[in-house]
């Protein structure tokens, strides 16, 4: 099959359908060698993707507008681990924030608005479907919030999207840049430099324990935790429910 035809096939799964295509194709190049067949390549795109997107939590949140926030909350791997812990957590980034929260890489944390309910929220998420669940709950909820579907390798796009709006920003990675590196090395690097200078501070967060199994990871992501502190002024570091948070802003 030609590439195109690859792509189209890649992207038959439900969950897929609605990914960035430029995404799906940034991880096909990590597998396209003339020795895989076919099928090897759609396998090996489609496990990149799923680790990308974070295994793309339950499909029964692609069938849940009227679900509790959270139990929404609940079925996506990443948000699960941080419900309990959402009012500290987002106290101490936030405290008494009126501004704008920037979500890049949201998943469903759109369902945590409830948590900082005086601030406005903008989220970017690449699957489509969990775009869609968001903005119908703040549109039935009446809430200040939007999810925009955009892939984040659309760096220019992010940065009209951000300078667009006035006042007080806050730009959240949680659990964004490993994604990012999975499929094109260094880019979190990139991102991070042209991104800060258009936000008051980031906050970026990591897994510190697996997710399924609860064990520690032996990665201590030095990598990106020193290029940090060595180009941004960090505000706040801390750990809590299995996620390590960095709040940092231009020197």
């Amino acid at each position: 099959m030609e590439g195109d035809e690859i792509i189209k096939k890649i992207m038959q799964k439900p969950e897929l359908r609605e990914l960035p295509k430029e995404d799906v194709e940034m991880a096909f190049s990590l597998c396209f060698k003339k020795e895989n067949s076919d099928e090897e390549m759609v396998k090996c795109t489609r496990e990149i993707l799923h680790r990308v997107y974070g295994a793309f939590g339950s499909r029964k949140l692609f069938i849940s507008n009227e679900r509790d926030p959270e139990w929404i909350l609940r079925k996506h791997l990443s948000t699960r681990e941080r419900l309990p812990y959402y009012p500290e957590i987002y106290g101490r980034l936030l405290g008494n924030f009126k501004g704008i929260v920037f979500d890049l890489g949201a998943g469903v944390n759109g369902f945590s608005l409830l948590f900082i309910p005086k601030a406005k929220y903008i989220g970017v998420e690449g699957i489509g479907q969990l775009v869609n669940l968001m903005n119908n709950y703040f549109k039935k909820q009446k809430l200040n919030g939007r999810a925009i579907h955009l892939s984040l390798f659309r760096l220019e796009e992010i940065k009209r999207l951000i300078k667009k709006e006035k006042g007080e920003k806050v730009i959240f990675l949680f659990k964004v840049l490993d994604s990012l590196e999975s499929l094109e090395k260094d880019y979190s690097k990139k991102f991070l430099l042209e991104t800060a200078p258009l936000a008051d501070k980031i906050v970026v967060s990591f897994a510190t324990r697996s997710m399924i199994s609860r064990k520690p990871f032996r990665a201590r992501r030095n990598w990106i935790i020193n290029f940090i502190r060595t180009n941004f002024r960090i505000l706040d570091e801390f750990e809590k429910g299995g996620e390590r948070y960095i709040c940092f802003k231009e020197r």
